[in-house]
């Protein structure tokens, strides 16, 4: 979801790409629920086919203007984000989830840090 909102709304000013363009934002808890035909094998799949459309975007305007490109959206004064900057908040979005499965991952095995003890 984040990379539909991101590379194509944020960046070029388009509709999220399926299945994120029909979501029901009304629901709050929408973009977190599984259905029950959802499988490990098709959310990844989901996902990775997310993230190539997502990479597919940011080449797009890369090809277009660099990454000093203007983004679509913009802030209250009228000015524009880059390409750049875009691409800066998806590794910052990443790192942030990365972050918390490494929570997670410490609060079930006890090991904190890169190495476990010998």
């Amino acid at each position: 979801m984040v990379e539909a909102i991101a590379f194509s709304w944020k960046l070029h000013g388009r509709r999220p790409f399926p299945p994120f363009d029909d979501a029901d934002r009304d629901d709050e808890g929408w973009h977190w629920r599984v259905e029950d035909d959802d499988t490990p094998a098709s959310l990844e799949r989901l996902f990775r086919e997310s993230v190539a459309k997502g990479q597919a975007l940011v080449d797009e305007a890369i090809a277009a203007h660099g990454l000093d490109g203007p983004a679509d959206v913009s802030n209250d004064q009228g000015e524009h984000a880059n390409v750049r900057r875009l691409v800066v908040d998806m590794i910052e979005e990443y790192g942030r989830h990365v972050g918390h499965a490494d929570l997670i991952r410490e609060s079930v095995d006890g090991l904190v840090g890169e190495d476990p003890p010998h």
